[in-house]
């Protein structure tokens, strides 16, 4: 597979696929808070940041290795069959040492002691959900690794509509938090057994079965898991470290509440999850045949774009915050704006950033990214420890928002110490410039409009638009470029760049 091949129709299957889910998030968020209340919110959301910490170290090498290399061609016949074989084998055992570690914690009161006991009951389920995620991973993975991304998204839009239909089913009927959490066991099952369908029907069996290979390198595939999970669970503690702490600092409701804000921050990144997935299975291939100068392009374009696209949409959220919040979650959760503006300006570094994480993986020096990582990941848990305390969760905002925000210039640190520039043509000034003419107006504009649902469907529309202009008009983003990508897209997408080009 090339490393460039079809890119933007597989970049597609992916954006739609984040688009189906994000929306879905969107929708569903709202409701789930209203029916668990803060304080319920804030225990599923403590379950599920548990969750993906404990997966670090018994999944993380693993699921990216799997994608990375099932992704490349090293001239061995049924070379995707040994490189799952290994990573089936290296995933049942560390999920069974997983599955009995967490048992033995719980049964002697661990999670009752860290939280309270309710979390007794909730590690149980923990336990499960984490041996079906173990291989719902694996085969996910496998799958976007051999380049069959409509699949694999597809996958994960229907695992996102069993989790929120049927966890919103159990809680409705009064099974609270623990509803929840049967929704993702069994969707994960689900995904996992129809992921394991398509995988046999493309990998050798026999080649699947048979015994161990002498050529094949072990050595570097095990090398890069365990440097892969130091970084992962470094960049992990980013997202979850705050909520564990704000729990065990303050309580259920406080934490729902930062929960609600971060949620929105959050959304700024669909754009960039999707590029950060497809990018480490493709850059492993230009990386392997040297193509150091289409690294760079890719690299340099995809972060001027990430960078418009994500500052366009934190302005956005900034302007409307205390509309939307409220309409969104509810009166009570007012108090989550002040936390959610803080995070924007961290959540703007860390969604440029993502996609270079992919690409700087993919050349396997992942000791690079892990000195850049463990700057952000370090400072983010002393500012926690510091600013919790004292300042609740606006300290946890001020705190995640700064080891957010590091990620973009350590990981720019990083990618040219591996060989590449990802700010080769990224117009920092006519980015800003951009923000500066246009943040005024939208400001403006949200200002002079009185009703809240207007003003949610008016100033998205406006301020893009207007932000589009001037972006071509400053050079931010040059009318080439626009039209290079509506060829590839479809729909009416050429017809709004026309209309965008004559405006401008």
């Amino acid at each position: 597979m090339s490393g460039t091949e079809n890119f933007v129709n597989r970049f597609l299957s992916i954006f739609s696929a984040k688009v189906v889910t994000s929306l879905t998030a969107i929708v569903s968020t709202p409701i789930i808070v209203r029916l668990l209340g803060p304080g319920g919110y804030g225990d599923y959301a403590v379950w599920l940041s548990v969750y993906s910490l404990y997966m670090i170290p018994i999944s993380a090498g693993i699921t990216e290795g799997v994608q990375k290399f099932v992704g490349e061609d090293r001239g061995m016949d049924d070379w995707r069959a040994y490189v799952l074989r290994f990573y089936l084998q290296l995933a049942a055992v560390m999920v069974l040492v997983g599955v009995v570690g967490l048992l033995v914690f719980t049964s002697l009161g661990g999670a009752a002691m860290l939280f309270d006991d309710d979390f007794t009951r909730y590690f149980y389920f923990l336990t499960v959900f984490v041996l079906v995620g173990q291989f719902r991973a694996v085969t996910g993975r496998t799958v976007l690794g051999l380049g069959l991304e409509p699949i694999s998204e597809s996958l994960k839009v229907v695992k996102k509509f069993a989790i929120i239909g049927l966890g919103i089913a159990l809680v409705a009927i009064g099974y609270g938090v623990t509803g929840m959490m049967v929704g993702h066991i069994v969707a994960n099952g689900l995904v996992a057994v129809v992921a394991g369908i398509v995988i046999l029907r493309r990998v050798s069996i026999p080649a699947l079965l048979a015994g161990p290979e002498r050529d094949f390198p072990y050595r570097e595939l095990l090398s890069f898991n365990v440097l892969n999970i130091v970084l992962v669970l470094l960049v992990m503690s980013l997202y979850h470290v705050d909520i564990v702490m704000l729990r065990s600092f303050t309580g259920a409701e406080t934490t729902g509440f930062y929960k609600a804000a971060l949620a929105l921050a959050e959304y700024l990144w669909f754009v960039p999850i999707a590029f950060q997935t497809i990018l480490l299975h493709t850059s492993s291939s230009l990386w392997s045949d040297e193509r150091l100068g289409t690294i760079t392009s890719i690299a340099s374009r995809i972060t001027r774009y990430t960078t418009l696209l994500v500052v366009l949409m934190a302005v956005g959220v900034a302007v409307l915050a205390d509309r939307f919040v409220v309409l969104y979650y509810g009166s009570e959760f007012i108090v989550s704006v002040t936390p959610l503006l803080l995070l924007l300006p961290g959540t703007i570094g860390f969604a440029i950033a993502r996609p270079l994480q992919s690409i700087s993986q993919g050349s396997g020096r992942l000791t690079v990214l892990i000195m850049a990582v463990s700057v952000a990941a370090g400072a983010n848990v002393v500012l926690n420890a510091l600013l919790i305390p004292r300042y609740g969760m606006n300290g946890a905002a001020v705190a995640t928002s700064i080891g957010y925000g590091s990620m973009f210039g350590l990981f720019v640190w990083a990618a040219r110490r591996i060989g590449y520039d990802p700010l080769h043509d990224f117009r920092a000034s006519r980015i800003v410039a951009t923000v500066v003419v246009t943040a005024p107006f939208i400001w403006a504009l949200d200002a002079a409009i009185r009703s809240d649902l207007v003003a949610l469907l008016l100033v998205p529309v406006f301020g893009g638009v207007l932000f589009s202009i001037v972006a071509i008009r400053v050079g931010a983003i040059d009318v080439e470029e626009l039209y290079d990508i509506g060829e590839r897209l479809p729909g009416p997408t050429d017809r709004m760049i026309v209309l965008l080009d004559r405006l401008a």
